[in-house]
């Protein structure tokens, strides 16, 4: 039960780091119409900033002011250049966006190297949030932050205790990305400033009548999202590792979030992610074949059979591709995504 709870959770996080990717990206789409291919290299800035600024003023400071700036460069950007191309329409946008990926991952080797960088959470984080303690006799238990050993070493041989700690910056990455779905969904169905930003979109020149800067309105818009993307890096940079490759690894990913959650959709973002994350965290735990399935069951199988090289693959082997397959079977039998209002 142990092992369900904490899949679970570590599935949640990892898919809520997603969403909080994602927000940006969904958002610049949403208002702006901008498909943003170097959305993962904000992210990657975010957490270089970050361990930059840990070094100098401390993680916490670090995290409020990295945001900021990354959201500053997605600004000037977006002013200098990606503002003279979107009357151009959205291929060279995509080219521009894709272009800016290239520069800044050069960017980040020549300032930052090319091997990974220390950066450590903060000690508040360091640890675990809570543990899941698996007696065999008293049953599941949770004790907050790390258990005692004696919790986890039975006096009895016989007795089988199973010690599950859940990591507390993991345990903040899910706070902070819900957090930021009820702020963003509060921003932009209750304020003012929400409706101005979704008025901008669909009806530009009624806005400017009102007195409204609309370019000014989308430059804030691309900046916030943006700085969303910086402060996924943050977290995420600390949390996991910060790299110049990170933004490839989750680069692609976070577009398939995207359509598969439904362009422009924030809900269908984070009902996509969620589910991405649990999935994709669940097949690297299990470790099943088609072979080894058939043989639990009895079946027996011919020596082809066993021997096929695509049949022996592990659902952990296959984990890396489900959030792709997942997007095909989208886009085959739900074009517009799960909770979608436009084509993709």
């Amino acid at each position: 039960m142990e092992f369900f709870i904490i899949s679970m959770l570590n599935g949640l996080s990892y898919g809520l780091l997603l969403f909080m990717l994602s927000s940006g990206l969904t958002l610049i789409f949403s208002m702006m119409g901008v498909l943003n291919f170097a959305h993962a290299s904000f992210y990657m800035i975010g957490a270089y900033f970050g361990f930059t600024l840990t070094n100098v003023i401390g993680f916490w400071p670090a995290l409020i002011i990295a945001p900021f700036l990354v959201g500053g460069c997605g600004v000037i950007f977006e002013r200098i250049t990606l503002r003279k191309v979107h009357k151009f329409g959205h291929v060279p946008e995509l080219l521009v966006t894709f272009g800016l990926s290239y520069v800044v991952y050069e960017l980040v080797q020549l300032i930052w190297g090319r091997t990974a960088v220390e950066f450590s959470p903060p000690e508040l984080l360091k640890g675990s949030a809570f543990t899941l303690i698996n007696n065999a006799t008293t049953g599941l238990q949770l004790i907050w932050g790390a258990a005692p050993a004696e919790m986890c070493n039975a006096a009895d041989a016989t007795i089988r205790i199973v010690c599950s700690p859940f990591p507390a910056t993991r345990a903040f990455m899910m706070f902070v990305a819900l957090l930021m779905l009820l702020s963003l969904w509060l921003l932009l169905t209750k304020t003012r400033i929400g409706l101005v930003i979704q008025a901008a979109l669909t009806h530009p020149e009624t806005v400017e009548a009102l007195g409204h800067n609309v370019p000014r309105v989308f430059m804030l818009v691309f900046g916030a999202g943006t700085g969303l993307a910086g402060l996924a890096g943050v977290i995420g940079g600390s949390t996991f590792v910060t790299e110049p490759a990170m933004a490839a690894t989750v680069g692609s990913v976070i577009f398939v979030v995207v359509v598969v959650g439904g362009m422009g959709s924030l809900s269908g973002a984070f009902l996509a992610s969620v589910l991405i994350g649990v999935i994709q965290t669940f097949a690297i735990a299990f470790d099943y074949s088609f072979v080894s399935v058939a043989k639990d069951l009895g079946f027996q199988l011919s020596s082809n059979l066993q021997n096929n090289s695509f049949l022996k693959l592990t659902v952990s082997q296959v984990a890396p591709i489900l959030p792709y397959l997942f997007l095909v079977l989208i886009l085959i039998f739900r074009p517009k995504g799960l909770l979608g209002t436009r084509e993709g």
